[in-house]
């Protein structure tokens, strides 16, 4: 597959800004492999596609408020930073991205918070953008992150051309998010609401959990047109024995096993195991799907309409089918179907 393949013509006006008013309450559009069928349902009317004994997988991990804004010693001059992960917590060093890039050097001291309540330190570049900064904090760590983490804001995606609101903080998390880590929400969960989820569960349909720390890698250009030569940021990735057993319990029972989101679509490929089970996992995964790509675990998808080019999409295509999933993603543009973490989903059963 190429790149050029993965593009289409998506109108401004269809990625969405803002979230519905109810979490449950999005269009579903749901598109059947066997015989290529495709519903206009509501999110709620999910319920209605899954039996009791099949299986529901969710990515548990909780954003944090990844954004700063900050000045530099001296100029003043404003910086934006971005929090990618904490490299070590003695120490108070984080792996960022910085903009604008060229205005900061190694030495260079970073002030956040009214009063300068928190500064920071440049101690190394790690990239054209990228930086690891050393804060300069006294306290116990817990203290360190609750400070932190109360000057930053919602890591909205790029293409959410607004200043995160108040409600952001509630919406761009999912309901059960849990592990915190994760700078990219797991946007197909967004949908499930605890109304949902316990009707779910009366009919007897599983939910269990796995950790992926979603990174911006998720939104990272790709500049070849060979997907081969692409390669993934790698994400840290949980997959417990409890997880395990359930779904492997699942398929023996012919039972279905449906991923909600790419996150978990790509966790469950990268811990297979014979026979179409499952293995535990804990560490890192950078794999890297797009069609063709055969999956022995994941029967069901639940998935939100990704962006032209995006390696979401060409998960969702390698799940689906890449013509039926791209004919469905021009219905969903001549329908008026929301894109984006804060838009509609698809369910491909």
């Amino acid at each position: 597959m190429k790149l050029s393949q993965f593009k289409f013509n998506l109108p401004e006006e269809l990625i969405a800004q803002f979230p519905v008013p109810q979490r449950d309450e999005s269009r579903l559009m749901v598109v059947n492999k066997a015989n290529g069928e495709i519903e206009h349902r509501v999110f709620k009317n999910i319920i209605e596609y899954f039996d009791e004994g099949d299986l529901m997988v969710f990515n548990d991990t909780r954003v944090f408020p990844a954004r700063l804004y900050g000045f530099k010693e001296k100029t003043c001059a404003k910086i934006e930073v971005f929090l990618l992960r904490e490299l070590n917590a003695e120490n108070k060093l984080w792996d960022v991205l910085v903009e604008p890039a060229r205005k900061i050097r190694i030495g260079n001291k970073l002030y956040f918070g009214e009063g300068e309540s928190m500064v920071a330190e440049v101690i190394d570049n790690t990239t054209s953008r990228g930086r690891t900064l050393r804060f300069l904090y006294d306290g116990p760590h817990d203290e360190f992150k609750r400070e932190l983490f109360a000057l930053g804001q919602p890591p909205l995606p790029h293409y959410i051309v607004r200043e995160p609101e108040e409600l952001d903080i509630e919406r761009y998390q999912t309901i059960f998010a849990k592990n915190e880590g994760a700078v990219v929400a797991p946007a197909a969960a967004l949908h499930f609401s605890r109304e949902l989820l316990k009707r779910l569960e009366i009919k007897g349909v599983k939910q269990d959990f796995m950790t992926v720390h979603s990174g911006l890698g998720n939104f990272r250009e790709i500049d070849v047109e060979d997907l081969t030569k692409h390669r993934m940021d790698s994400e840290q990735l949980e997959i417990s024995q409890e997880l395990v057993d359930n779904v492997n319990e699942t398929k023996d029972a012919h039972h279905r096993v449906c991923a909600v989101g790419t996150s978990v679509l790509r966790g469950i490929a990268s811990a297979v195991s014979m026979g179409g089970h499952m293995k535990t996992h804990t560490g890192w995964t950078n794999k890297f799907i797009f069609p063709p790509y055969e999956f022995t675990v994941t029967d069901a998808l639940v998935s939100n309409f990704h962006l032209p080019y995006s390696t979401m999409l060409m998960m969702v295509t390698a799940f689906g089918g890449y013509d039926l999933v791209m004919e469905a993603y021009h219905e969903a543009i001549k329908e008026k179907y929301r894109f984006g973490a804060y838009g509609d989903a698809m369910l491909i059963i």
